[in-house]
């Protein structure tokens, strides 16, 4: 190889490398991106849609790890999370907030009511009219210190903190902020909800 493409070969290298240390540090401590699988979160959330998690703003953690470095403020009322699945931490899960630390929650007939006050929630829908009192009846019960009590946004169908439980405060890898990509499949690309904050 002559000097010429060895200077050639040696900058490509560099910049890739460099390219590589910078995608990887943006992914361990700034932003990951997520797609969204099932149905937990309609409307808020379409299946097909794909997402930024921002994962700084709770604190950074140590890469690979539930080890926070620092933490910051932790999740708020209604920020919508991804976390790792407490019964199976391979998977990564998306749900809101309804819950903080000393919160006290209670469902009556599919109504939430957080600290004996009901909920206003525009982003919650019901596909189901039928009762059911082990999904539509719930405590009351008050969130410990450092966990967190979340739903998904469609309350029939959501396998959620109902269910399984709290959250961890060091299973949450971050907050959903905005969709960049959302189709159905490859012939329907939803245009219209690309760009579209999360709230």
């Amino acid at each position: 190889m002559n000097e010429k493409w060895r200077k050639i070969f040696g900058e490509y290298l560099e910049a890739f490398v460099i390219a590589f240390i910078l995608a990887f540090f943006i992914r361990s401590f700034v932003v990951q991106a997520f797609k969204i699988p099932s149905g937990s979160m309609l409307n808020t959330l379409q299946i097909g849609d794909h997402l930024l998690v921002n994962k700084f703003i709770y604190g950074l953690r140590i890469p690979f790890t539930n080890k926070f470095i620092v933490k910051f403020s932790g999740p708020k009322f209604r920020d919508v999370i991804v976390f790792k699945f407490p019964e199976d931490p391979s998977k990564d899960f998306i749900k809101r907030v309804i819950g903080v630390p000393g919160d006290t929650i209670q469902i009556i007939h599919k109504i939430v009511y957080r600290n004996g006050k009901k909920l206003t929630e525009p982003y919650a829908i019901h596909v189901d009219p039928h009762f059911i009192p082990q999904r539509d009846d719930f405590g009351p019960i008050t969130v410990p210190k450092d966990k967190y009590f979340v739903m998904g946004d469609n309350r029939d169908e959501s396998y959620d903190s109902r269910f399984w439980g709290f959250v961890d405060r060091d299973l949450i890898l971050g907050k959903a902020f905005i969709i960049y990509w959302s189709w159905e499949g490859f012939t329907h690309i939803r245009w219209n909800r690309i760009g579209k904050i999360i709230h």
